[in-house]
């Protein structure tokens, strides 16, 4: 008997794990899925963008820019204008 008792216990809490699981799956399909519908908007925001002559190769540049932190940038231009000295450029 306590081994049908065990094994009910086992297969409820089987259960419920697989309906969790599949909820976090579920969400996370669905987080994919606006995740790629975002990509999109972006698409057609730097193709009109594009269409009234920005350059995008340079916006995203700033894009990524802007997401850093100012001391990183600052420190990466002051090693890049040294190198770019020390090569003649």
């Amino acid at each position: 008997m306590s081994d049908s008792s065990t094994d009910m216990g086992g297969d409820a809490s089987y259960r419920v794990t697989a309906d969790e699981l599949r909820q976090f799956i579920e969400r996370i399909e669905r987080l994919d899925a606006e995740k790629k519908d975002i990509a999109e908007q972006q698409k057609e925001v730097m193709a009109e963008a594009k269409g009234r002559g920005y350059d995008t190769k340079v916006m995203r540049k700033l894009i990524a820019l802007r997401k850093r932190d100012s001391n990183d940038i600052a420190e990466e231009e002051a090693v890049l204008e040294m190198y770019k000295e020390a090569l003649g450029m």
